[in-house]
């Protein structure tokens, strides 16, 4: 499939994971300017989704690869990297809501007394 006059394996399409969690530096990083856009508040909680689904597309464009093995190799850096970030990003949000719940019932409990 050809996008903008460069022909994009198949192989190469799919998820970014580091495309995704690390849409700004991947970006410069891979030449690919569009996942600045992320930078646009309410608007980025749609692109970075937009970032992961494309960019392998857009990094294969831009970053003149000879072939899609080393793209692969490039790129399951950023994945691993992004993925790991994502797990701990979750890992850190149920935490924060598992000690604001236990706060707020330790507020509550004490109030009933």
């Amino acid at each position: 499939m050809e996008e903008n006059g460069v022909v994009v394996p198949q192989e190469v399409k799919g998820w970014n994971w580091g495309a995704f969690m690390f849409n700004i530096y991947w970006g410069i990083g891979n030449k690919s300017y569009l996942p600045l856009l992320t930078l646009i508040p309410i608007f980025n909680i749609i692109w970075i989704f937009v970032v992961g689904f494309k960019g392998n597309a857009w990094a294969w464009q831009k970053g003149g690869y000879k072939d899609v093995a080393t793209f692969k190799a490039v790129q399951a850096t950023w994945n691993r990297a992004g993925l790991v970030a994502f797990i701990l990003t979750i890992i850190v949000v149920i935490a924060y809501f598992l000690m604001f719940a236990t706060l707020i019932n330790a507020v509550i409990s004490d109030a009933t007394y």
